[in-house]
């Protein structure tokens, strides 16, 4: 067995993260520039070599605490990128993975030192190999968890409004929600509390402020329920 290996071709496998965040209502993406070639400083989504001793998830988590500081971030494998010539520096298999977090938790130091940069999901670089693809399979997959699936907790701070919970929805769908269907949808679900706190920072009257019920959230992670507006 150990001679069979040993004539096997040399493949390497990586992984790259696709990493959302979400900010004043837009769903943003964080990329960098590469520092090798090939497509030397060029707009890449943040990824590595797996090592010799860890899996692909841990190499996501390992790749996620050095470009944000972050540790115990949602994190969920995408698929299998494996074309013959999708990175001519090598034969090379990625693991893609995509990863939702607080993009005011972030430590701003990390990702300023490994050059990364948030952008807006419609205002995004052209980037190399086979990365938007990647993208806007993500994008999908993410679509799909939050259908059925409560995702806000990942992406929201601790307290919101419910504005900013539709904005989120809204910015992941790429299009425009009714109101009242959207606050009727979400009081339904009975995940929400409701705080004696507002936010007066877009008017005067201001909005009630809510969180999640940590209990209920868990329990529709596990179930599941049928988001579409």
């Amino acid at each position: 067995m150990k001679n069979s290996y040993s004539v096997a071709p040399s493949i390497l496998v990586a992984t790259d993260c696709i990493v959302f965040g979400f900010d004043k209502g837009v769903l943003k993406l964080l990329v960098f520039k590469r520092r090798v070639e090939p497509f030397k400083d060029q707009w890449s989504l943040i990824g590595s070599f797996v090592k010799e001793d860890e899996s692909v998830t841990e190499a996501g988590r390992r790749v996620l605490y050095q470009f944000t500081g972050l540790e115990d971030v949602f994190q969920e494998k995408l698929r299998v990128y494996s074309d013959v010539n999708r990175d001519p520096g090598a034969r090379c298999i990625s693991i893609a993975q995509y990863a939702l977090i607080r993009i005011n938790d972030y430590d701003k130091g990390q990702v300023e030192k490994h050059g990364a940069k948030w952008f807006a999901m419609d205002q995004l670089p052209d980037m190399v190999l086979d990365h938007q693809e990647m993208i806007a399979d993500a994008l999908e997959g993410l679509r799909r968890k939050a259908a059925q699936k409560p995702i806000g907790f990942e992406l929201l701070p601790k307290k919101f409004t419910l504005p900013r919970l539709q904005a989120l929805y809204e910015s992941i769908y790429q299009r425009k929600m009714d109101d009242r269907n959207f606050r009727k949808k979400v009081m339904s679900l009975d995940l929400l509390i409701k705080l004696d706190e507002k936010d007066k920072s877009t008017s005067r009257k201001g909005a009630f402020l809510y969180k999640f019920d940590y209990d209920k959230y868990k329990k529709l992670e596990k179930s599941g329920f049928n988001f579409v507006l």
